[in-house]
């Protein structure tokens, strides 16, 4: 891949500083001061300023323009109103990169947003990538940049701090420099006028500095970019994310059970969940999440050991373990019978484990050695008291040391003010997580249990629905249509459930009755007993009116409630009474009444909702909320997190639901939202279930047209297997070919093709000679996300089985306008027409993502692919950064 196209931004080799001066307090005094005491290279550092020669003994510039050699980055420190022609001037002097950190930019009136327009405006015309407005700006202690309005030390580490508040951000650096934790970047975007969290994101996902991730989110802007950056960052490394704001105005007129019960930190809070991250809830744990990720801690489970000098202190960590469901497993008999080696007989020898009052640090070190190597052990926590024969600094050492040796998380709760600060500062220094108290570090355990979970719902990648029955789109846009150009957004009783049985849910039989004689015929012909339902224009809930009677036994019920019924709404709602529905009552003894549901979030697009159904939904408040595509994985997981899920198993003389038949409901309607973008809100309840399966007894659908011209998918936050890609085609002895996108489950199959492959084929693709790809690099491989790459794979049957013969594949570049992609073939099946078919195959992928130009790499010895490429049209260009290689171009 290029350099990141905002490599100028995060990572300079010279810098401007508009503003530099030496007056006291001055944003343009400190930042200058902060670059230069870090070390940055002096005669690459200018100083712009209009009324001083110099700046802390550096030659100034009254303009950017007079600088003699390329600026990569400007910081802009003036005040607000000299902004767009300052902006301006770096464009003109060919500076692409700026930091805005005027103090007096305040972007919230009428005035500031007129201001930023003008700024982003000038900065498109020279293509000009800004961060901020922002007071605190940047830093990049790894590259000695300093370029932040901070007076303190930032310790370079692995840990990449990114913020949109800049009093937040000068906050945990506070807190940093006295816990010695470091970073590899700090970023403040402030009022984000141009560079956001998710191309910020993008920058740190590619940068070999930085190991781990800390977020501080207030507002989204792009959460399609955002979801594809946090996926894509969370797939190699720990991401952490503290958002405030997480409670709205509750909706006063919902129009559906849905929109009601589902919030907007739901829908946030999913969306993290399936990216792959672990939310913070409070700037403590911000800070507790900084020490651990630091020391970059994992865990493969949730099993947690308690090894403690002070049984009190160990009982309040065992407390907070069993409210979080924390596990607490039973060490292994050889475990047990080592610590009896060496433990006093007084002692505990099980978990938790009592290494009593007086414990040395050597009785410390063999305890927590042996539980650590105890296979049914995930993490240990040492909970250490200073009592009379303890030595705290010893114990911290051997502490420091043990925690070298294993890959388990090595916890530390140091109980204690004065006596114990001195070692707790010895473990800060050597990346330990170290905790004031036991029910803090069990806490911090849940969560590294908790994130490794998320990290499994990361790497579901829904395919498509396999075997299944296609869905009938036809009848479902018809339907749809149909009520868009009467000018409504409601879809009515049975035209929703007429959407409903296109995706293959099953619905009850429903019959319209505009009078109590067609209620009985309805009546008469379907069977008692039957359910009479209010049909009414624009009525939301039907039993909020009385609107609806069940179990009706006889026709004279039916004929009664029928009446009565019509004779309340007409005089309650006029001419919007279009009469009644008649379905049947469903009749199930042993049905459980649930709710699924869609809504629309502002920012990540529709969002899947399931939980406990019937008319007090509100009530319970029984809901669990993912964000589509769903696979069966991700579908169980819905349910599993939800009250109601305890009532589908037996209980009782209640048989157990039909799961799989719940699961398939909420398949398919994943699969209806992202087929049909048309669709804003939507309600299944009640869906009854029972062990015989289920029933979509009430539904409620509301659409919306879409934006015109929007590329398909375009309403996702996370975008789905791209099944419309796939294609049969023939090679030139007409042998039959699949193209299609890549899945998860190729892993196999990848990993077999490239070992077929011949040294010389495998080198020219990956330019090393591995003979098989390694396991992060084939998951990295088959695990994609749709929304910014694309492979393509060429397989054909082979005994009995599939066999890939060819991948290609392209990864969008930052500007979203262009792509690089890369192709091989087997080399038996070379010189067959499939290269030229897999290339049209793959340009027609990007050409669908709205992407005008293909780009990429070819060795030049690589002689047969050069031709190859002249032949599909690309332009062959020397390449900028390496002789040894040619760069292809083709405009699509």
């Amino acid at each position: 891949m290029k350099q990141h196209y905002l490599n100028a931004l995060f990572d300079p080799k010279t810098v401007a500083v508009i503003g530099a001066s030496e007056t006291p307090g001055a944003v343009g005094t400190t930042v200058f001061a902060n670059l230069v005491e870090a070390g940055f290279n002096t005669a690459k550092l200018f100083p712009v300023n209009l009324n001083r020669a110099s700046v802390l003994g550096v030659a100034a510039f009254k303009d950017v323009r007079k600088i003699k050699q390329p600026v990569d980055l400007a910081i802009i420190t003036t005040p607000a109103k000299t902004l767009p022609a300052l902006v301006e001037e770096c464009g003109k002097a060919g500076i692409r990169a700026v930091v805005i950190m005027s103090c007096d930019f305040v972007g919230t009136d009428a005035k500031a947003k007129r201001l930023l327009d003008r700024i982003r405006a000038r900065a498109r015309q020279y293509g000009i990538r800004i961060i901020g407005p922002t007071v605190f700006g940047m830093a990049r202690p790894v590259s000695k940049l300093a370029a932040g309005n901070y007076n303190g030390k930032i310790k370079a580490g692995n840990m990449a701090l990114l913020s949109q508040s800049s009093s937040v951000t000068s906050a945990i650096l506070d807190w940093a420099e006295s816990h010695e934790v470091g970073f590899s970047t700090v970023v403040s975007l402030g009022s984000a006028a141009d560079v956001d969290v998710g191309e910020t994101l993008d920058y740190l996902v590619a940068d070999p500095k930085t190991h781990s991730i800390l977020l501080y989110i207030e507002d989204l802007h792009d959460a399609r970019i955002l979801m594809s950056a946090l996926r894509a960052a969370a797939r190699s490394k720990p991401v952490m994310v503290l958002k405030v704001g997480r409670y709205d105005e509750p909706v006063k007129l919902a129009r559906t059970h849905s929109e009601q019960l589902i919030g907007r930190d739901d829908v946030f809070d999913s969306a993290l969940r399936r990216a792959g991250i672990l939310r913070l809830r409070s700037i403590n744990q911000l800070f507790t999440a900084a020490r651990v990720l630091g020391g970059s801690y994992k865990t493969k489970g949730r099993r947690l050991a308690i090894i403690t000098n002070g049984i009190g202190a160990g009982l309040m960590a065992v407390d907070r373990a069993r409210d979080l469901h924390v596990e607490m497993p039973h060490l292994t008999p050889e475990t047990v019978a080592k610590l009896d080696t060496f433990l006093p007989p007084q002692s505990s020898h099980d978990n938790p484990i009592d290494i009593l009052g007086n414990a040395a640090p050597e009785r410390f070190h063999a305890a927590t050695e042996a539980v650590l190597h105890d296979p049914n052990v995930d993490g240990v926590l040492v909970v250490f008291t200073p009592q009379a024969g303890t030595d705290h600094m010893a114990t911290a050492e051997a502490m420091i040391a043990l925690k070298k040796s294993s890959d388990k998380p090595l916890l530390l709760a140091w109980i204690g003010g004065k006596k114990v600060d001195a070692s707790r500062k010895l473990l800060g220094k050597h990346n330990c997580a170290y905790f004031h108290a036991p029910e803090q570090a069990v806490e911090v355990f849940y969560s590294l249990a908790a994130w490794q979970y998320n990290q499994q719902l990361l790497l579901q990648t829904p395919g498509p629905l396999g075997e299944w029955e296609a869905p009938d789109l036809e009848t479902a846009h018809l339907i749809i249509n149909g009520v868009l150009a009467t000018g409504r957004s409601v879809l009515d009783e049975i035209e929703s459930k007429a959407l409903l049985r296109a995706f293959h849910i099953p619905v009850t039989l429903t019959m319209r009755a505009q009078n109590a004689d067609d209620a009985v015929n309805a009546a008469m012909g379907m069977g008692l007993p039957v359910v009479l339902k209010l049909d009414v224009e624009g009525l939301a809930h039907k039993t909020d009116v009385d609107g609806v009677a069940l179990n009706l036994t006889s026709l004279m019920q039916v004929a009664a409630e029928a009446n009565k019924m019509l004779a309340r709404a007409r005089d309650r709602f006029g001419d919007r009474v279009r009469g009644l529905t008649v379905q049947p009552m469903h009749g199930r003894k042993f049905g459980r009444e649930l709710m699924v549901g869609v809504t629309t979030d502002r920012a990540f697009g529709p969002a899947i909702s399931f939980g406990a159904g019937g008319i007090a939904v509100e009530v319970f408040n029984d809901v669990a909320v993912a964000l589509p595509p769903l696979n069966e994985v991700l579908a169980d997981h819905l349910i599993r997190r939800t009250r109601v899920k305890k009532m589908l198993a037996d209980f009782r003389n209640q048989p157990a639901v039909d799961l799989d038949a719940v699961k398939s409901v909420l398949l398919r309607v994943s699969e209806m939202v992202c087929e049909l973008p048309q669709i804003q809100q939507l309600d299944i309840n009640p869906l009854v279930s029972d062990d015989k399966g289920v029933v979509a007894v009430d539904a409620r659908v509301i659409v919306a047209a879409p934006p015109e011209n929007q590329r398909r998918y375009a309403h996702m936050a996370i975008h789905p297997y791209p099944s419309h890609l796939a294609q049969v085609t023939h090679l030139k002895n007409g042998m039959p070919l699949t193209i299609r996108p890549i899945r998860p489950e190729d892993a196999q199959m990848i990993s077999a093709f490239v070992a077929n492959l011949s040294d010389e084929t495998r080198y020219n693709r990956y330019m090393s000679t591995l003979k098989s790809l390694p396991q992060v690099m084939l998951a990295r491989f088959t695990q994609i996300d749709y929304a910014r790459e694309m492979a393509l794979v060429a397989s054909v049957e082979s005994g009995g089985g599939e066999m890939i013969v060819a991948v290609a594949r392209f990864v969008v570049n930052p500007d979203f306008t262009s792509c690089e992609f890369a192709i091989v073939i087997n080399d038996q099946w070379q010189g067959k027409g499939l290269g030229a078919r897999l290339m049209e195959a793959l340009f027609n992928a990007a050409r669908d993502k709205g992407l005008n130009m293909v780009e990429g790499e070819v060795l030049s010895s690589n002689k047969t692919m050069l031709a190859f490429m002249r032949r599909l049209g690309f332009e062959i260009k020397t390449h900028p950064e390496d002789d040894g290689l040619k760069w292809v171009v083709k405009t699509l």
